[in-house]
Order: structure tokens, then sequence, then C-alpha cells
């Protein structure tokens, strides 16, 4: 393996931490900063929003600077905004900071994307773009686990300590091992290009889809500490082993959804949704059982991660003829997806509705998107329509 994907894979895993770690220690941060757990909420939200916003505005005005020099001052800013946040004396400027550490994370994995697949021969980019990615999912198994229980025994305020000390890693390792000249390789397609696979039901429709995976997901997710320990009756220290599940449940959808994908695109879209507006109605009902509760949203966290898969590889195979926008649409679909989730979450709190009723909202939204992936492919079949061909690299 490269040492500069390691150093890729690193840092993706720290932003990943930084951007989930919020679900396990929001009763603290809402108790430390004054704030009510639902509107705490927004902090996941406000996050998403700088991702989806910021990351793609950012990632245009900066496309003249070197990849090198603009991954290391994103981590720069990522590693002082962690102290930041340790410090932070309210909960506006602890919002403030978090969609400033956003932006960076929007731009980020585009760029690291792009950075990546050139380091390697090009039967190597599959390897290479799973391998960043997998930083996410690692970031579940490993980062918010751990960052919750550091919140829990030595309060919030630490986990944004240790997120500081990653930061300080992931700076020199990235200095150090990658190339100087790497990222500079794609040939723009042409902004016109770019806009115009908007208009393709290919893309349109799986953005469609993946807000309502969003909404399946993030609904329940944000508030998952809340709702294991009120009403499934977990104590707080149970609570980062049920996440940590959910971590491995989460890398094993990956797997199995890339491997679905490569046999049964379409029909994969089409029954893992259906599946999963299934798991919501089994969540709703084991939720105040322990047990039943644990190994359903083990099951949950496998098939959102199975569905996303998919959802991006329909989204990459119909835009090869315009690889930059496609590199910033899907983070910025998934989290405009989280941020709407987020807030949609806190207003159904907000309006005096119990927490077990978020994965309620699961089950509309798989229904939704089982309704959708059907008739794209039925649109598909009778237009007769066939992917692009690829820009090439210079």
């Amino acid at each position: 393996m490269p040492l500069p994907l390691v150093a890729l894979f690193f840092a993706a895993f720290a932003f990943g931490t930084t951007e989930f770690v919020i679900a396990g220690v929001l009763p603290q941060v809402a108790e430390g900063l004054g704030a009510s757990i639902p509107n705490a909420g927004y902090l996941v939200s406000g996050y998403a929003i700088g991702i989806a916003v910021g990351g793609p505005l950012l990632t245009i005005a900066t496309v003249r600077v070197a990849r090198k020099t603009l991954l290391v001052s994103l981590l720069v800013a990522f590693t002082t905004g962690q102290a930041a946040c340790a410090v932070a004396p309210d909960f506006f400027s602890m919002l403030a900071l978090r969609v400033v550490i956003a932006v960076a994370h929007g731009v980020y994995f585009g760029v690291a994307m792009v950075v990546g697949i050139g380091l390697v021969r090009p039967e190597q980019r599959g390897m290479a773009v799973a391998l960043i990615l997998a930083g996410l999912t690692v970031s579940g198994i490993v980062g918010v686990p751990l960052g919750t229980a550091i919140g829990t025994i030595w309060g919030w305020r630490a986990t944004f300590w240790a997120m500081f000390v990653l930061g300080l890693i992931a700076v020199p390792a990235m200095a150090l091992l990658l190339p100087g000249g790497a990222g500079m390789s794609a040939r723009p397609a042409g902004f016109m290009n770019e806009v115009r696979v908007l208009g393709r039901q290919q893309v349109w429709t799986c953005l469609v889809i993946m807000l309502m995976l969003m909404l399946c997901q993030f609904v329940p997710y944000t508030y998952i500490t809340p709702l294991l320990q009120e009403v499934t009756g977990l104590d707080a220290g149970t609570v980062p082993f049920v996440l940590l599940l959910c971590g491995v449940g989460s890398t094993l959808g990956v797997f199995i959804g890339g491997k679905l994908s490569a046999r049964f695109l379409l029909p994969t879209l089409m029954i893992l949704p259906a599946l999963q507006a299934v798991t919501m109605v089994a969540i709703y009902f084991a939720s105040p059982s322990p047990v039943p509760m644990v190994a359903t949203l083990f099951v949950w966290s496998g098939i959102n991660f199975a569905i996303g898969t998919p959802i991006q590889t329909r989204i990459l195979s119909w835009t090869t003829d315009a690889p930059n926008l496609a590199s910033s649409l899907i983070p910025s679909g998934f989290n405009v997806g989280i941020a709407i989730a987020a807030s949609l979450g806190a207003m159904m709190l907000n309006a005096g509705l119990p927490y077990r009723s978020l994965p309620l909202v699961g089950v509309v939204s798989m229904t939704v998107a089982t309704l959708v992936a059907i008739g794209s492919y039925v649109w598909e079949k009778r237009s007769g329509a066939v992917p692009p061909a690829p820009v090439r690299l210079d």
C-alpha cells in the first residue's frame, strides 16, 4: 500500500470522527453549552451544511492551489478547529467553529479522491478510492466509540482535545508522505458539461434516493444516545459499545454493497431500500428491549451503507464525462440530506414527539426510495440510455 494513501486514509479517519462523534456526546455538549438536546442537534446539521455548501465553493476557489499545499492547509484548519471547539464558551461559537471545520472537510474529500487515484496505476484506482472512503467507515468503528468513551469519562471537551491530537499526527504525515506534484493531472470537462449531467434521470433520481437514505439514517442516529438511554434503558457506559457494533455493521455493509453493485446494481437499489423500510419498523417495536434493539441497529447500520455504495456507483457511472462535478456532488448530496435529517429530528422532538418516533421517518423515506428506484429502472429500460464515455486524463 503506497504510504501517501495511508496519509489520505488517516486524514479521512480524522474528518469522519469529528463529523460523527458529536452524536455520541450530544447530551454532554448540550448540557455544557446550555442548550437543549434537540437544539444541540443543529451542530450536526450545521456541519453537514458546511460540507454541502462551503465545500464545493472553496473547492472552486482553490482550483489553482497545489494539491499538497491545499491538503496540508485543510488539516491545519482541522487541527486548529478541534482546539477551538474544546474551549468553545457557548453554543453559537461552537456551531460557527463546526461549520468552518466542515468546509475544510468538504474540500478534503473531493481533492483527496483526485489525488488518490493519481497516485496509483489505472487498475488500482478503485482500491485507492475505497481506501480513502474506508477512513470514514473505520471512524465509525474506532473513532466515534473511542471519542464517545473519552467524553463519557473525562467530559466532552476531552473528546475534542483527542481529535486535536489526531490532527497533530495527520498534518506532518500528509506533509512528509504526499508527493509535491500529486493530483494536478485531471483535464476539466468544462463547467457547462458538468452542469448538464444534472439533467440525467439516473443522477437526480439517485440524489432523491440519497436524501431518503439520509433521512432514514440520521433522523434517528443524531439522537441515538438519548434514544438508547431513555427508551431502550441502556446506561451511558454501554452506548459506545453499541456505536462500535454499528460501525462494524457499516463496514460489512460497504463490502456487501460493493459486491452487489458490481453484479446487480439496479436490483440492489430497488430491493435494499424496501428491506430497510421493514428494518425501521422492527427498530420501532424493538426499541424498548435492549438485546433486540442492539441487534436490529446492527442490521440497520449494515443496510444503510450497503445502499450508499450502489448510489455512489450509479452516480459516478453516469457522470464519467464530468468527473469534477461527481467528486463534489456525492458528499454535498449526502450532507444536505444529513442537515435536513438532523433538523427534522429536532423539529419532531421540539413538537413533543418521543424519541421512539424517530425511526418511523425511515419507514416513509425508504418506501419513497424504493418507488423512485423502480421508476428509474423502468425509465432507463424504455429509453435504452447507456452511461457516457469517461473524459480522459492528460
